[in-house]
């Protein structure tokens, strides 16, 4: 059986990594037998979440988990796309993940008020006296991640209309199909369900979940695939109204 190396449920999300989340509903997509395991993350081979083990192999990194599930299990996440379809879809799958994922950290790590609503929960764990120090470096680390990668050199507003402007073209591009390519979810839905899912959270206050939240075919999405892969966060989430 397959174990996929997660943080674990938190903030009404099946996992507050996005990619976790891909990683999981690939693993739904395929229709394959998996286990969740929380307690990986000191051993991840790349310093992060997700990964996972299948049998006597260890693959991390949710697009490379993607490839060796297509390979190893005959897995056609596409199928009966073309292949100009296929590229379109791999297209918004990675304009998600490198536009709209780098935005919602920088207002979730680096806001101080949403920080305090959601990430400085993962540190509660850590002995009291040393706790501001370890806080203090790792978000030290996040503003120094977002400079590398290049989108933490932009101003918040710069961030937010890169971001929206992605969620406008995702929006735009749905339109009123049910998943991205049709009306059977492919592999870019794993990427983009997570994406969307995480942005919506309302426990956050942040200008790109304000300007999903205006999008009722994004909102209805998302309603779709907690149905369809998470139907206990469904239920929830239809409660609180969210």
């Amino acid at each position: 059986m397959i174990t996929l190396f997660t943080f674990g449920p938190a903030f009404g999300l099946p996992d507050p990594s996005p990619f976790v989340t891909k990683a999981e509903v690939l693993l739904k997509l395929a229709g394959l037998e998996y286990r969740r395991d929380t307690t990986g993350y000191c051993r991840a081979p790349k310093g992060k979440l997700p990964y996972i083990r299948d049998e006597d192999i260890v693959i991390a990194d949710s697009t490379l988990i993607r490839f060796h599930l297509e390979r190893r299990h005959r897995i056609d996440f596409d199928v009966g796309l073309s292949r100009g379809e296929r590229a379109t879809a791999w297209a918004f799958e990675k304009m998600v993940e490198d536009q709209v994922y780098w935005a919602v950290v920088r207002e979730r790590w680096l806001d101080d008020a949403n920080f305090d609503r959601g990430p400085r929960r993962f540190f509660e764990p850590a002995p009291a006296p040393i706790r501001p120090l370890i806080i203090a470096k790792v978000r030290r680390d996040v503003r120094k991640g977002l400079h590398a990668h290049g989108f933490g050199r932009h101003s918040l507003d710069e961030m937010v209309q890169l971001a929206t402007r992605s969620l406008d073209a995702l929006s735009d591009f749905l339109g009123d199909k049910p998943w991205l390519m049709g009306d059977v979810p492919c592999g870019a839905d794993a990427s983009i369900f997570a994406s969307v899912a995480g942005l919506l959270c309302p426990l956050f206050d942040t200008a790109t979940r304000s300007h999903a939240g205006t999008k009722p075919n994004l909102i209805a999405y998302r309603d779709r695939g907690l149905a369809r892969w998470y139907p206990d966060l469904a239920d929830k989430t239809a409660e609180a109204g969210a």
